[in-house]
This record gives structure tokens, C-alpha cells and sequence, in this order.
């Protein structure tokens, strides 16, 4: 019996679940590409460009996912059996409310276990492939886009201005301008033609403006006297100029370039490069006094040798005599002091940004445990809520999985923050969202083991009563005598 409620549990979760996570990822994703909208639109990327950057951006989302999408799924799965009465059927032949549980909490620890792995190797791999064509397409320039009234400089080296554009695939050009920049003369050299046609050569590398009834301008200026400058103007009924569209094209940069990023670590490697920067931090702390001593004068006098002390106080009066005006002394003194603050100045910025570099490190590792942790914790949120409110579909359960994964984004932020900022540990700033919602969840998974009315005016009344928060009694009416 016990193998069939398993079966019917985990047949009631695995529906919301995978509907609830393809939803998430969509909105996520979604979100995502918009942050990068502008670096994407208008370069013809083609159809094999942006769905290699919707896979990529795909994996990286699923640990962000997943939290949402079982904390969604868990309530929705025990409130469907709470509103058709199948879990006080359940409850009803003396199953323990934990038990009717363990099925879902074992699929959700082994998803949680599927989480850190991916997290670990699969999504650092993501993570380098995804940003290192995207930076690629950052580089690359927007495809080419020549409009009517329009200077257009897209093409190195040319501007080129299109008064009016005709034809099926407006590749007819009436009133053409072309200033030639490739000389590196400003405006010096002019094209102007009546008409032109536009068409592409070489599977489309090369663009070809063939131009009709036009004239050619070339300023020679008078190196005397620039107002006395002079144009040499040719001629033509016929002109084939040709532009290379090479600058348009994807380029591919070597991956090894950002394969040193955080992002693109797992945990061994997060862990050799923290230990690496906190080596290099610690080395320049032990140098920072031996660095600062040459910006210092020392004078030992000997209190125990008199004799030397009259030879030393000699040796400073005759000095004294001989020494720089008390001017020259004083501009010394500030000299060394500004330098002195100088090198404060730069060291300080140098060290944080070492501790900095060494709090991003760590802040990587304790972000693949705790999104994993994470998976567990909307479990035990969701589950136990689900079976108290008793309200499935996706009403209720959406504004409450809302509610707690914003409580839940935005502790995570302020947590990453606080770490990276030195607020807090970053161990305790990255484990902070968890930490939090924790003693929510077990407070949920007792009050529904204990079948307590949470959403009833009784049991907060009860609460209440409890600390002494009821109130005051209404003090009883004068009877007359």
C-alpha cells in the first residue's frame, strides 16, 4: 500500500513540476536576454548564433530555477491533495504526515544533489561558452543598415549618405554621397553621383556601389593659407567602388581568455585561486612596513654613554651650521609627507582590491552550496504550507511561491552584497537567505504535523493569548440600583 502512495504522490508532483520549471525558465530566461537586447539586435547574427546563446543562457539559469520551481511544485501538488480530501483520507488510515512526505523530500534531495553537480560542471562550461560569444557579439558591428537622409559610417574608413532608395529590395540609390576618410584628411575627398545600384559579391564579403553620372572632389590645400585651398573635380558616367565587409563578420575569440574568470571555476579551482590572492595579499602586508620606512628618518641617541652624547651634540651643532635654511627643511617635510600619503593611498586601493578578489572567489563557492541547500529548503516550505492551506491550482500557491522566492532573491542579494562589501562574512552573507527562511519552513512542518488551523482567526487568537497580546476585556455596564 505504502509502494502505491509513493507512486500517487510522485505522479501528483512530477506534472506541476516540469510544467512549473519550463515556466520559470522561460520568464528567467526571458529576463535574461533582455539585459542583453541591445548588444544582440540588428547584427544578423543568424538562426545557429542566438540558439547556441538560448542553450547557453538556458543551463545557467537552472540553479535559479529549480528553488522556485519545487518550492511552486510542492505546494501546489499537497494543496491539490488537501482540497480534494485524499490527504485526510491518507491521514485517516494512520499515516504519519512526515511519511506521506518522504517521497517528495527523497526526489527533492536527489534533485538537490543533481543541482550541485550541474552546478559544478556543467555550468561553468556554460558560463565560458555563453560570455565568451557574447563578447563577440558585443564586438561585432551592426549589420549593414545604409537609410534614406542618413549619413551612414558603419563601413571603416567611409560615410556614406543615400538621399532616396528604390527597387524591390532597395537596392536602387538615388543622390549619393561618399566621404573618403581612408587618408585620414577629414572631408578632403568627395564623391557625389546622380544614381547607383547596391548589390554584395563573394557570398556577401564585399559591398559594391556601382554608381552612375557623378563627380569626384578632392580638396589640395595650400599649406600657406588655408582659405586658399583648391578642388580638383573628375568626372564620370560610370564608377564601381568597392568595400570590404570583413569588420561585419563573428569573430571568434579564444576561449582560454576567459577561462581564468570566476564564473568559469569549479571548486578546486575557486579554492586554488582564493588561496592564491589570499598569498599574495599576506605578502604585501608583511612588505607594507619595509616600504614605508624609506619615507622615514631615524635618529638613536644613547642615553647610557655621556661622553658620546656631548660628541654626538657637537656633531649636531657643527652640523647646524652647515644646514639649509628652516624653509628648505620645512618644503622637505611636506614632500616626503605627500609621497608618503601618495604610497598610503595606492596601497590601500591595491590590498582592498586583493580582499575584494578573494571575497568574489569564495562568494562562488558558497553560491553552488547553497542553491543546491536551497532545493530542500523550498521543499520544506512549500510541502508543509501546501497541506495547511489546502488550495491547489494556480492561484493561491503562485502568489505564496512569489511571495517567499522574493524574500528569498532578496536576502540572497543583500547577502552577496554584504560579503563582497565586508559587512559580514562572506559565508554568513551567502548562507543568510537560507538561515532565514529555515526556521519559517520547520514552523510550517510542525504546525501541519500537528494539523493546526494556520489560516483560522482561532489559532491566532490562541497565539495571542499565549504571549498576552489579547487585549483588554470590555469592563462590565453600571447596573442601576
Amino acid at each position: 500500500m505504502l509502494k502505491k502512495l509513493d507512486k500517487l504522490i510522485l505522479k501528483a508532483f512530477a506534472g506541476p513540476f516540469l510544467l512549473t520549471f519550463a515556466v520559470v525558465q522561460f520568464i528567467l530566461l526571458t529576463h535574461t536576454l533582455l539585459k542583453y537586447l541591445d548588444d544582440i539586435i540588428g547584427k544578423d547574427l543568424g538562426a545557429d548564433v542566438l540558439l547556441k546563446l538560448l542553450f547557453y543562457f538556458s543551463v545557467l539559469i537552472v540553479p535559479v530555477s529549480l528553488p522556485l520551481a519545487v518550492l511552486l511544485s510542492s505546494l501546489m501538488t499537497y494543496g491539490n491533495l488537501g482540497e480534494h480530501h485524499e490527504l485526510t483520507a491518507i491521514k485517516a488510515s494512520g499515516i504519519a504526515l512526515t511519511r506521506i512526505l518522504r517521497p517528495v523530500l527523497l526526489l527533492t534531495a536527489a534533485l538537490a544533489i543533481g543541482a550541485f553537480w550541474f552546478n559544478e560542471t556543467i555550468v561553468p562550461k556554460a558560463n565560458l561558452n555563453a560570455y565568451s560569444l557574447l563578447w563577440d557579439v558585443r564586438q561585432q558591428k551592426l549589420a549593414l543598415d545604409i537609410r534614406e537622409g542618413v549619413f551612414y559610417s558603419g563601413i571603416p574608413g567611409y560615410t556614406i549618405k543615400v538621399d532616396k532608395k528604390t527597387g524591390k529590395n532597395g537596392d536602387r540609390l538615388h543622390g549619393v554621397m561618399i566621404y573618403d576618410h581612408t587618408q585620414k584628411s577629414g572631408n578632403a575627398t568627395v564623391m557625389l553621383a546622380d544614381s547607383g545600384r547596391m548589390f554584395t559579391r563573394n557570398g556577401g564579403g564585399y559591398l559594391c556601389l556601382e554608381l552612375f553620372h557623378g563627380h569626384n572632389y578632392v580638396e589640395q590645400p595650400d599649406a600657406q593659407d588655408r582659405a586658399g585651398a583648391s578642388f580638383i573635380r573628375q568626372g564620370f558616367d560610370h564608377n564601381i567602388i568597392t568595400f570590404s565587409l570583413a569588420s561585419f563578420d563573428l569573430g571568434h575569440t579564444k576561449k582560454e581568455l576567459f577561462s581564468t574568470n570566476r564564473m568559469m571555476l569549479n571548486i578546486p579551482q575557486l579554492h586554488h585561486s582564493t588561496d592564491s590572492v589570499q598569498k599574495k595579499l599576506h605578502t604585501e602586508q608583511l612588505m607594507l612596513p619595509r616600504q614605508m620606512n624609506s619615507y622615514y628618518t631615524f635618529v638613536r641617541f644613547d642615553s647610557t654613554n655621556r661622553a658620546a652624547n656631548h660628541k654626538a651634540e657637537a656633531l649636531q651643532v657643527a652640523a647646524s651650521r652647515l644646514a639649509p635654511p628652516s624653509a628648505t627643511i620645512i618644503q622637505q617635510a611636506i614632500s616626503r609627507a605627500s609621497n608618503l600619503r601618495s604610497f598610503a593611498n595606492s596601497t590601500t586601493e591595491r590590498l582592498t582590491d586583493l580582499a575584494k578578489n578573494s571575497a568574489l572567489f569564495r562568494i562562488e563557492i558558497y553560491r553552488k552550496y547553497s542553491q543546491s541547500v536551497a532545493v530542500l529548503l523550498m521543499f520544506l516550505i512549500g510541502a508543509p504550507l501546501g497541506s495547511i492551506i489546502k488550495k491547489g491550482g494556480l492561484g493561491v500557491p503562485i502568489l505564496i511561491s512569489i511571495l517567499f522566492f522574493i524574500v528569498y532573491y532578496v536576502l540572497s542579494i543583500m547577502g552577496e552584497k554584504y560579503g563582497r562589501e565586508f559587512v559580514m562574512p562572506v559565508g554568513i552573507g551567502m548562507w543568510m537567505s537560507n538561515l532565514v527562511l529555515l526556521p519559517a519552513g520547520l514552523f510550517f512542518l510542525y504546525q501541519a504535523y500537528n494539523d493546526s488551523g494556520l489560516l483560522e482567526l482561532d489559532f491566532w487568537r490562541r497565539l495571542l493569548a499565549r504571549f498576552g497580546l489579547t487585549g483588554l476585556r470590555k469592563a462590565p455596564k453600571a447596573t442601576s440600583e
